[in-house]
This record gives C-alpha cells, sequence and structure tokens, in this order.
C-alpha cells in the first residue's frame, strides 16, 4: 500500500535526464521562445521551401557585431518550423531581435511561448488512450462497468466523483451507500455508486476503542486518490498548487465506483479486508481493486488470496499492489497466481523552476515548491565553504535576502534542503541528477530548484564571477514528453514472489509516480518551510498504491469492450502486449538498480500497461478454478489449507501441477546444480478475428537455450485452442545471476504478437 503524503510522500517522480537545460541568453536582453505567425506567399522563390526560409529569416538577426572577448554572445535559433497546423516559426529571441524581425516581409504576428493546459492525471494520455480510436471508444470509456475499491473511504463530495453523463445504476448492482458518522446515503449518486465501511475487526481487536470516523469517509486520503484514479469523473481546471493544470480523468471515466472502507485512523485488520472484498463480490462489482498487502503470510492465511479466489470464480479480475519494499529481491507481496499484481513505474512528466541568471541565461530545473514564490533578482551566494549546505551555523551568517548555490551532494538532496530551510534563506538552487527520495517522491518546502550536474558549472562560474550576480526562480512549471520515460520506481517490491515463486510477479508495471488525482481537504498535501501546511483537493503522490489503480482501470475498460472475457483472459491481454521500451525505443530502465541499468521482469513483470494493444491481444492464456486448484495441489498444502482458499469440495487434486497456463515464465535454481532442464506446456485460444499463423521467435536468458516445439501455431478459427511446450536448459556457475529473455508469438501476414518474459533467477532466501 502506498505511503500517505505527509511531505515527502512515499509517491514520486523521476527526473535526473529530465533536467534538460534551456540554454536561451543575450549580452543585453533576457532571452524568450516566441512563436511566429508568417505569410508564406512572401516567401522568395530563391527558397526551395518555408524550413529554408525560416531558417534564413532567423539566421539574419544575428548581431553583425563580433562578440567581446570577455563576454560570451548567444544566438537566436530555429526551434520548430511549421506548414501545417500552421505558416510560420519557433525561435529563441531577445526582445530587440523579435522587433527587428516584426520588420522582415511576410511577417504576421509573434507572441511567447507558454505552458499548455495538460490532461492531468496525464497517465491515461501517457498510456496513449484516446477520444479517436483503441480502448477507450471500445469500451465506451468503461461505461456501466462496477470497480470496487478496497481501501481507506472516500470523499464523496470530491469533483471526481460528479455524475454528469453517467446514466442510471446497472440492474445488476446489489450494493448501498451505507449512511455513517459525517456520510448520508445521499452522498452517493451514479458515479459514486456505494460506499461501506467494516471496522468490526478492529473493535473486536481493541475493546472500548473509539473509532473516530465511523463511516466510509476517508480520513487518509489514500482511498480517494486510488478510487479516482480508477474512475474518476473530469473536472476542469484541476491542479496541484499550480503544477499538472488540466482536466483531472480517471483511466475508466464513465465505470462506477464502489467504495470498501477497511482500514482506519484506529488500525488495519484482516478480518475487515476480507469482510470487504467479500461484500464487494455480493454486491456484484465487475474489477476490484486494492492498494494494500499482506508480507510473509501463506497464500490459506491470506485474505486478499481467499476472497481473490472467489472473485475470479465470478470472473471478477483483482488488481492488487505489489507493494513499496524495494528495491530487494523477493520483496513483492500479492504474489497471488489468480490475481494482477503491478508495480509502479514512472511518467513522462516533470514539473519544473525556471531560473534566469542575471547574464540571461535560462536553465530549467526541477522542482515542486507549492507556491508562485516572488525570487526575483536575489544576490546569487556561492562560497567553496558555506556552499556544502551541510550546516546551519554557516549559513545563518549569510544574508537571507538572497539565493545560495549549494554543490552536489555527496548524500540525499533532503539534507540540504533541511539545512536551507533553517538558515531562512529566500531562495536555493541545488545540484543533483538523481535523488530518487526527491525526484521520485517529490516534495520541496523551501523556494528552491535542483539543476543537473551538466547545467551547475554555468550558474557556479556567474556566481563566483559575474558582477553582482542576481538570478530570479519561477515556478508552478509542467513539462511533457519527458525521456526515459517509463521507468521501474526505485521503491517498487520486486519478485520473485516470497508466496509462491514458481510464478512470476509482478505481472505488469504501469504509472505510480507523483500520480495527480483527488484528495481529502482536511489534512495536508504539501508545506512550505517547517510549519506552515498546505491543503489540496487534489495530490500527487507515490506508490504501487498509485500503479494498482491504474491497472484496475485498464481491465475495467477491457471488461466493458470484452464482458465474455475470463479475470484469467483479462490478465493475459495486459501481460502479453505489456511494452518492456521507454519512450525512447529502449530498454525500460530500473532507477533501483546502479546506473540505471535495464529492468528485469522480476522488477516491472512483462513491461509498461498497453491498454489499446490490449484490446486486441491475438492469443491469450486462460485458466480456470479447476487450474487454480491443480496449481495448489502441488503446493504441498493440506487439504484443509486448499479448502480455506477454494471454499469447496467440487474440486479436486487428481492431477497436481505446478505448471499453470501463465503468460510468462520462471525458473528457479538453488546454486547447487549446474545445470538443469525445465519444459512449460502451455495453451493459447485464438481470439483474433479469424484464421491465423504463428511463428515463435525466441530470445534466450543469458546462460540458458530455449526450445519451443511446436515452433509455429496455425489456427483455423477464431476461438480456437493451441497448445505448445517451451524447455529451458540452464547452465550456471553458482552465481547469482538474474538473466532473462522472451518468446515472441509472431503472426504472419498480420499485426498480433504475443509477447512473454522468460526469467531464470535464483531462489530467494
Amino acid at each position: 500500500m502506498g505511503s500517505v503524503n505527509g511531505v515527502p510522500q512515499l509517491f514520486l517522480f523521476v527526473l535526473s535526464w529530465l533536467l534538460l537545460a534551456f540554454h536561451a541568453n543575450s549580452s543585453s536582453d533576457e532571452r524568450s521562445t516566441y512563436i511566429v505567425h508568417m505569410d508564406k506567399s512572401h516567401m522568395p522563390k530563391a527558397f526551395f521551401n518555408h524550413h529554408h526560409w525560416y531558417s534564413s529569416v532567423v539566421h539574419s538577426l544575428k548581431s553583425k557585431k563580433p562578440a567581446k572577448s570577455n563576454h560570451h554572445r548567444f544566438s537566436p535559433s530555429l526551434v520548430y518550423s511549421y506548414d501545417n497546423a500552421a505558416h510560420g516559426f519557433s525561435a529563441v529571441l531577445s526582445k530587440r531581435e523579435l522587433e527587428t524581425l516584426k520588420k522582415s516581409p511576410g511577417f504576421i504576428s509573434a507572441y511567447a511561448d507558454k505552458t499548455v493546459t495538460l490532461d492531468t492525471t496525464h497517465t491515461p494520455e501517457f498510456l496513449s488512450l484516446n477520444t479517436a480510436n483503441g480502448l477507450w471508444p471500445a469500451s465506451k470509456y468503461g461505461e456501466d462497468v462496477i470497480v470496487g475499491v478496497i481501501d481507506t473511504g472516500v470523499w464523496p463530495e470530491s469533483d471526481s466523483y460528479n455524475d454528469d453523463g453517467m446514466g442510471s445504476l446497472p440492474t445488476r448492482w446489489k450494493g448501498e451507500c451505507q449512511a455513517g458518522q459525517e456520510f448520508n446515503s445521499s452522498l452517493c449518486n451514479s458515479k459514486l455508486i456505494g460506499a461501506r465501511y467494516f471496522n468490526k475487526g478492529i473493535i473486536a481487536a481493541n475493546p472500548g476503542i473509539n473509532i473516530s470516523m465511523n463511516s466510509a469517509r476517508d480520513t487518509m486520503g489514500h482511498g480517494t486518490h486510488t478510487s479516482s484514479t480508477v474512475a474518476g469523473n473530469y473536472v476542469n481546471d484541476a491542479s496541484f498548487f499550480g503544477y499538472a493544470k488540466g482536466t483531472a480523468k480517471g483511466v475508466a471515466p464513465r465505470a462506477r465506483v464502489a467504495m470498501y472502507k477497511v482500514i482506519f485512523d484506529e488500525g488495519r485488520y484482516a478480518s475487515d479486508v476480507l469482510a470487504g472484498m467479500d461484500q464487494a463480490i455480493a454486491d456484484g462489482v465487475d474489477v476490484i481493486s486494492i492498494s494494500m498487502g499482506f508480507d510473509e503470510t501463506p497464500l490459506y492465511e491470506d485474505p486478499i488470496a481467499i476472497a481473490s479466489f472467489a472473485a475470479m470464480e465470478k470472473g471478477v479480475l483483482v488488481s492488487s499492489s505489489a507493494g513499496n519494499r524495494g528495491p530487494a529481491l523477493g520483496s513483492l507481496h500479492n504474489g497471488i497466481p489468480w490475481v494482477l499484481t503491478v508495480a509502479a513505474g514512472t511518467i513522462d512528466r516533470s514539473f519544473a523552476g525556471i531560473t534566469t541568471l542575471g547574464s540571461g541565461e535560462t536553465i530549467i530545473g526541477w522542482t515542486m515548491f507549492p507556491a508562485n514564490a516572488l525570487v526575483e533578482r536575489l544576490p546569487l551566494l556561492y562560497n567553496e565553504s558555506y556552499s556544502a549546505c551541510n550546516s546551519t551555523k554557516l549559513l545563518s551568517q549569510l544574508p537571507t535576502d538572497a539565493i545560495i548555490v549549494c554543490k552536489e551532494a555527496t548524500g540525499s538532496v533532503s539534507k540540504q534542503i533541511s539545512v536551507v530551510s533553517a538558515s531562512k534563506m529566500q531562495g536555493a538552487i541545488f545540484v543533483s541528477d538523481y535523488d530518487p527520495e526527491l525526484f521520485e517522491l517529490g516534495g520541496l518546502s523551501i523556494p528552491g530548484v535542483v539543476i543537473s550536474t551538466h547545467d551547475a558549472p554555468a550558474v557556479i562560474n556567474y556566481a563566483r564571477n559575474g558582477v553582482e550576480p542576481v538570478a530570479s526562480i519561477k515556478f508552478q512549471q509542467t513539462v511533457l514528453g519527458t525521456e526515459h520515460a517509463p521507468a521501474v520506481a526505485f521503491y517498487t517490491s520486486r519478485g520473485p514472489s516470497p508466496s509462491y515463486p514458481g510464478i512470476l510477479k509482478p505481472d505488469i508495471m504501469a504509472p505510480g509516480s507523483l500520480v495527480f488525482a483527488a484528495w481529502i481537504p482536511n489534512t495536508s498535501t504539501a508545506q512550505i518551510g517547517s510549519n506552515l501546511l498546505l491543503t489540496s483537493d487534489y495530490n500527487m503522490i507515490s506508490g504501487t498504491s498509485m500503479a494498482c489503480p491504474h491497472a484496475a482501470g485498464v481491465a475495467a475498460l477491457l471488461r466493458g469492450a470484452h464482458p465474455e472475457w475470463s479475470a484469467a483472459a483479462i490478465r493475459s491481454a495486459m501481460v502479453t502486449t505489456a511494452n518492456p521500451l521507454d519512450n525512447t525505443n529502449n530498454p525500460i530502465r530500473d532507477n533501483g538498480l546502479i546506473n540505471f541499468t535495464s529492468a528485469s521482469p522480476l522488477a516491472m513483470g512483462a513491461g509498461q500497461v498497453d491498454p489499446n494493444r490490449a484490446l486486441d491481444p491475438g492469443l491469450i492464456y486462460d485458466a480456470t478454478p479447476q487450474d487454480y486448484v491443480n496449481l495448489l495441489c502441488s503446493m504441498n498444502f493440506t487439504q484443509n489449507q486448499i479448502l480455506s482458499i477454494t471454499r469447496s469440495n467440487r474440486y479436486n487434486c487428481s492431477t497436481p501441477t505446478s505448471d499453470l497456463n501463465y503468460p510468462s515464465f520462471i525458473t528457479l535454481h538453488d546454486n547447487t546444480s549446474t545445470k538443469f532442464v525445465q519444459t512449460f506446456h502451455r495453451t493459447v485460444t485464438n481470439v483474433g478475428g479469424s484464421a491465423a499463423t504463428y511463428k515463435a521467435k525466441i530470445t534466450a536468458p543469458l546462460g540458458t537455450v530455449i526450445s519451443v516445439s511446436p515452433d509455429t501455431l496455425v489456427f483455423g478459427k477464431q476461438y480456437e485452442q493451441q497448445s505448445y511446450t517451451l524447455t529451458i536448459n540452464y547452465k550456471t556457475d553458482g552465481g547469482e545471476i538474474i538473466s532473462f529473455g522472451e518468446l515472441v508469438w509472431v503472426e504472419e501476414n498480420g499485426n498480433h504478437t504475443v509477447r512473454s518474459p522468460i526469467t531464470v533467477s535464483p531462489f530467494m532466501s
């Protein structure tokens, strides 16, 4: 379960390589980016195309005077040329150059570039959900799918639960809006269709205890955040203190929300969790989102495992969080074979502050300072002794109406922030390429920015050598398109699963870092200094708790598009279409590893969930309740232990097997055997539109030889099934190296690729 925001929070964002330098300087004028519209009919015939013309126009603005030897001069530069949506270009110019440009033939108009109004929770766009095609329109945005959220309750007055555009309640809904303390039944509507609370376990364990909020009302914010992430309605003009401005919405904005509060300020008990899930199944939910888990608990004692087995029998997919105990291997919870286990990744969005030096140079850095602070042309201070920013005593000797430049931290930037905060400086510039506690968890309580080591020398040189150096900082900027996103969040728990390591977990990764969603208005979401706490109706927090509802939202959309699919089929579609590459088309990085090396499936499962591809996966790996029982029968559980999960004697253990028909592969070794062989049996169902032929493409993990038989699957019609075996021959030198590869079934003359990750891992103690 993701930690609740205390500032900073266990809910995050990464930005080492995101701190992009944006150099726009002039010896006399501050430079800005301008969008310039031109009359294309004025283009001289000497130019081959508009781009050459615009380049020439910008080039003509360059000063013909030689730069002084002691002063570096920056030239105007073309950023984009436009020929479809507009005729013109954008360029970095000084005000003086802009005035010259206005006299050019063909000039129409120009205006300063600005931050675009964004769609927040930007994550649906990051997942490529759109109104034109794909899973959103195919599922009617999750219309009438009911998502049960097991969590800390809900703040029903939030605009994210408005029911504009929602029709009448589905007739199959059997739930209720339970009245309680500060919560009456009229607070539910056609969006928030149900709310119940369960705390008898707390009361039983603590006789005489007073429940401070004895209702489904949220007192922590966590449940409001997760439920609005999965299915919040559209809310215009939302933001987090000026960051991430735009329209808030859930992944499945037309789905219904039913809240089951099982966590209270006074405690959280398995009995209450089980009761909440039990009621959700009875009420008729289609998907369950549960952002919590039980560590070091066997399946037969895990209320989530037990309740989710019953949900699976009824076709209800359960999406669960992997946990926040990473990057240690084997730290994952909810490694339950019949649920969807979700890891957390970063988003292609960063939050920025613009530092402008007195010389005119402009640098973009990271910040989440929660105010539009006035930090304007203040003295810029740097000194080798006090700029270590590790001594409040030293900094207290400096004037407070200044900006301190801190040297690159040897440890966490957070320690420097605390020292500077205590010194009462009016601004600060920190240096770091990657500080997971800050960039991935957010929170900056002083008016400061974090710049990259690439940009730091220019700032330090100006602070040391400039004549009366000054700087300004502008906050509340949002930047999209950050490269190397997604990346695996450093905190997300890793497999193999302690509860059952023979199934590869996690299954997939979804956005989990600094996710924007609804919050409760009566608790702090940010702070300024050491004692000024701020509240907001929306919050940005990080954790696998935030990733889980994203996956649940995708599952809700798939349920709407394919109501006939089983829970296993939905999970299979999400796994086999997940993307192992980031937005630079390189393997997804693991921010929990040194040097950000490629992530293994133990960190991210099959990769980032890809909703639109999951709509049409080509092939699926299905599984029946008896298949899961066969797996349980292979685990050396007693009959009663199995019965505690299955609840019925109608299942039998006549064919026990650990070889579940799962859309991924993991083989484990104990470092004592030098070689071993393992064979997996799989059956796939053709859910494509017609007859198809698939060929196997293998990338073998290091140290293995992989064979697939047959290596060609021929389907004569839709819903036909074919089986194959995959055999791993592994030779080890006794080390604890994790290696991974993939099996991809590629459709001949078709569009489908069906990918399954393969992992070889040592057993974890």
